[in-house]
């Protein structure tokens, strides 16, 4: 199984990144894809969750209206859009995967599998 992230770096505050995060080794359609975040001291937490089921999402409320998650079934990969990017959304972006629901996923963190991270960085 991999997960594999990639689109992170920095930008300045109101600016925007697209994370992407491309799966194999498992059954793609059956599972729900989603992102956490780790910030430096902080724990982990959900930031945004696809279904499995066409149409669920799940958002955290402090990203809510500027990231926006989107699944691609030909390329079994999984799209985080980052708009208006704050300081606080600095943190280490984790890919993760689980037969689980969104919201499951997005507030308990439920997962099967899980990427290597990458860093997102939102200076002021």
């Amino acid at each position: 199984v991999q997960l594999v992230e990639s689109g992170g770096g920095r930008v300045q505050a109101g600016g925007s990144l697209r994370l992407s995060c491309v799966t194999s080794g498992f059954t793609f359609d059956d599972y729900t894809i989603g992102w956490f975040r780790q910030a430096p001291g902080k724990e982990r937490e959900g930031v945004a969750c696809s279904s499995h089921s066409a149409g669920i999402t799940y958002y955290a409320d402090s990203v809510k209206g500027r990231f926006s998650i989107s699944r691609n079934y030909a390329k079994k990969a999984v799209i985080l859009q980052m708009d208006r990017l704050k300081p606080e959304d600095t943190a280490v972006y984790y890919c993760a995967a689980g037969v689980t629901t969104a919201q499951a996923m997005g507030e308990l963190l439920f997962h099967d599998y899980l990427g290597q991270g990458i860093q997102v960085t939102v200076s002021s």
